[in-house]
């Protein structure tokens, strides 16, 4: 899993977001070299302009990135791992952004990839019947 924040102040747009684009493939290639080399993932995206500006296409055409767009019911974040992190930090108190940070990189390690498979393998089933739809 690999996960940014934005620091304070600054704006999501597609210069910053090709940025954060770049050091993920950076990531992938560390972790899993094999699958960076043929290509054996993708990159799952929601509607956002940032996602959809024609220099982030351009940068992820160039570098033969498949990319998935969906609608935001279907993320696996906002149905899966959002609600899961709001559960485990419910009622907690932070004294500053870096100790939010940490509590939910804390939590981010402890899911299983096997819950995250099952997590893109409803997007998948999803995905299918809306599309036999």
């Amino acid at each position: 899993m690999h996960k940014e924040v934005v620091p304070e102040g600054k704006k999501v747009n597609a210069e910053f977001y090709k940025g954060v684009v770049s050091r993920l493939l950076k990531h992938i290639h560390q972790v899993r070299p094999s699958a960076f080399w043929s290509r054996d993932f993708f990159l799952l995206h929601d509607n956002a302009p940032t996602h959809k500006a024609a220099s982030i296409c351009q940068f992820l055409t160039k570098r033969n990135v498949t990319t998935l767009y969906h609608s935001p019911n279907l993320s696996p974040p906002d149905y899966f791992l959002f609600p899961k992190l709001k559960i485990k930090l419910k009622g907690l108190h932070f004294v500053d952004v870096a100790e939010i940070q940490e509590a939910i990189t804390d939590e981010l390690k402890k899911v299983q990839t096997e819950e995250l498979s099952v997590a893109f393998q409803k997007l998948y089933n999803c995905a299918m019947v809306l599309t036999l739809n």
